[in-house]
């Protein structure tokens, strides 16, 4: 099994190309892309961005239910898949950095804050899921890998 990244790769991955090719760092560099151009775009022009983002998303749940182990049967559920998680710190990322370069410092601040918590709510649930003691929710009733079908 090839670990999920840690945090600090995660974020840097939003931010420029990512060290290596792992899947899900390269993911979170297209996902962080993709939140920067949505900035610029028109209330509701955003579908074809956002069908990529969702794509990508579903690459990362995808590579976690190949590639991790399955939990054990008393494991938590948590509300979200990794690769909304992912596409989330992106979103934060973006406007944290989008936010010193226009914003008022408390709302920088504000910014910076959501994004490390969420930084650090990754990296519980990437130690949880890796130790098998977090479920994820199901990927559309099947296993994604081995129907070609997603929950998208």
């Amino acid at each position: 099994m090839e670990p999920l990244p840690p945090k600090e790769m995660v974020l840097e991955a939003c931010r420029s190309l990512p060290r290596g090719d792992h899947p899900i760092l390269a993911s979170a560099h297209q996902l962080a892309g993709l939140h920067e151009r949505r900035g610029y775009c028109a209330l509701g022009s955003t579908a074809d961005i956002d069908e990529r983002r969702a794509h990508f998303v579903l690459t990362i749940d995808r590579w976690i239910a190949t590639e991790v182990p399955l939990p054990h049967g008393g494991a938590h559920m948590h509300t979200e898949t990794v690769g909304t998680v992912i596409d989330r710190m992106a979103q934060f990322s973006t406007c944290a950095y989008a936010a010193l370069r226009t914003a008022p410092d408390w709302i920088v601040h504000d910014a910076w804050q959501r994004l490390a918590e969420l930084a650090l709510g990754y990296q519980d649930l990437a130690f949880e899921v890796s130790a098998g003691i977090r479920r994820l929710p199901d990927l559309g009733g099947h296993r994604p890998y081995s129907s070609g079908q997603g929950w998208l």
